[in-house]
């Protein structure tokens, strides 16, 4: 119950500082909400009292303080305000861009920690091999590389050039929401899903490579080689488990990332999903909105890490011996919950 509490104030902090520096963002941002939303040219023909009505609809001039008050007590009461820019409630605009990017995170998430966790295995297994240094090569590109330019890349390649892929959108155009298929829904999110996860990989692989090393030279390890046990199967019946415990870790530690890479997918394929939307409140000064998602996104990057932290507990009830309270998956909580496992590994 202890520790229950202590998440729940976490939380709450955490989703009261978002809130907070989203909405000073806003307030300290050069963009003119007004001009922004109504266009350059109708902004200069228009007459003084109609830019006064827009500015009190806007809340341009009206302080910080009051209007994030005025907000957060709306909050507290369950109503997230409403989006100026929608002209719909926050709640409603959240939760129908909530299901497309996390169909698209999802989706990124599993692929990119089963492909970067196989790849690490197999680059730590055979060493100094060619498919180790394949790997590696791959993993220090790509770690380096733009999200926004991979995808326009991949855009170019697969829609443009080959036309395996519409350009963009999660559904196909001029076709009303009732004629979607589940597989015109695949046909559209696999290309963002996959620029999305390309990029992921890249962490998990080096950190489940290092892992794998750090397995086969221990000393039961040794001795089964010794036996004739060739790496795989070393791997197989004496590593698996204490890799994967630091990889479901480090996993989850990675909502923030694919959270992050997933505004700058959706801009790119012109998904509408809640980073589109996000970008589209921070240009228009949509406060409320921009508010909204911010402590949606906060909301889910923290219950990752917790479930993570969970789950070290559930897999290993020797690490639930531990506080795991204390696993942050930052890279120091990563390395000593990745030596515990290894030096509790199976010894037989």
């Amino acid at each position: 119950m202890k520790d229950i509490f202590k998440h729940i104030v976490r939380l709450s902090l955490l989703l009261l500082a978002v809130s907070f520096v989203a909405f000073a963002l806003v307030s300290i941002s050069p963009i003119d909400p007004v001009q922004a939303n109504v266009g350059q040219a109708a902004y200069i023909s228009m007459g003084e009292e109609k830019r006064a009505q827009l500015e009190a609809y806007w809340g341009v001039g009206t302080p910080l303080w009051e209007r994030y008050i005025n907000w957060l007590s709306a909050f507290i009461q369950g109503d997230m305000g409403m989006s100026l820019r929608f002209n719909a409630p926050v709640s409603e605009v959240i939760a129908t861009r909530a299901i497309s990017s996390l169909a698209l995170m999802l989706l990124a998430w599993v692929i990119s920690g089963v492909l970067g966790f196989a790849m690490g295995v197999i680059a730590g297994a055979f060493r100094g091999r060619l498919v180790d240094r394949l790997i590696k090569g791959y993993c220090f590109v790509l770690a380096s590389t733009p999200t926004f330019w991979l995808g326009r890349v991949f855009l170019m390649i697969f829609a443009v050039n080959l036309g395996w892929f519409p350009l963009g959108f999660s559904v196909p155009l001029g076709k009303s929401a009732a004629d979607v298929t589940l597989l015109d829904a695949a046909h559209h999110i696999i290309l963002p899903a996959f620029t999305l996860s390309v990029i992921g990989v890249a962490n998990i692989a080096l950190h489940t490579r290092e892992k794998t090393i750090d397995v086969l030279e221990s000393d039961y390890v040794r001795f089964a080689r010794a036996r004739g046990e060739s790496s795989m199967q070393l791997v197989k019946r004496h590593g698996l488990r204490n890799l994967a415990l630091p990889a479901i870790t480090l996993q989850f530690a990675s909502v923030s990332e694919i959270f992050g890479g997933s505004v700058l997918v959706e801009q790119v394929f012109s998904y509408p999903g809640l980073g589109q939307a996000a970008v589209t409140a921070g240009l228009g000064g949509d406060v409320a909105l921009l508010a909204g998602i911010a402590v949606f996104s906060a909301a889910i990057v923290f219950s990752g890490n917790l479930i993570a932290n969970i789950l070290y507990g559930v897999i290993d009830p020797r690490m639930g011996k531990r506080k795991t309270s204390r696993l942050r998956c930052g890279s120091g909580d990563v390395e000593a919950a990745s030596l515990a496992a290894v030096e509790g590994g199976d010894g037989r």
